[in-house]
């Protein structure tokens, strides 16, 4: 790939790589990174160590978003996330039905935060500092999320 990028530069020219390759492929970082911060980052979800962790209390502890317009442009994965958890063999055309299949089986254990996404990560970013897990603080392996340094 490098070695086709150099060419690539040295017939383009290095302005239109960067913007042809560089630019779209720094915005699709970007926003994996801040999907996958946002899903398994949020005041409500507990974090367990090894004494406490299974499977489903692990791939219970994601929670869904909406991220409005953009849902049907990156197949609604960010608002069936717990799904993808749970069951992540379904297809992303089948997904929306089975999320609102499971929501009602799940009850309180679905996770949910329509809160738009840059106030999302403001807040994420400012209350969800570190997992304590220090003692008297995780209730027997069950640990969450802190701002209190």
């Amino acid at each position: 790939m490098v070695c086709f990028l150099y060419y690539l530069a040295t017939v383009k020219g290095l302005g239109w790589v960067v913007c042809m390759y560089g630019v779209p492929l720094l915005i699709m970082s970007v926003f994996v990174v801040l999907t996958t911060y946002l899903h398994h980052t949020h005041i409500a979800l507990p974090h367990f160590d090894s004494s406490e962790w299974e499977w489903l209390r692990g791939a219970l502890a994601t929670v869904d978003r909406d991220y409005g317009f953009l849902n049907n442009v990156i197949h609604n994965f960010c608002d069936t996330h717990v799904l993808h958890h749970l069951f992540s063999a379904i297809p992303h055309y089948n997904a929306m039905e089975a999320t609102k299949a499971i929501k009602p089986i799940l009850g309180k254990y679905y996770n949910f935060d329509g809160t738009p996404i840059l106030n999302a990560y403001w807040r994420e970013s400012k209350e969800c500092i570190y997992v304590d897990c220090g003692k008297g603080v995780g209730e027997g392996g069950v640990f969450w999320y802190s701002n209190k340094l």
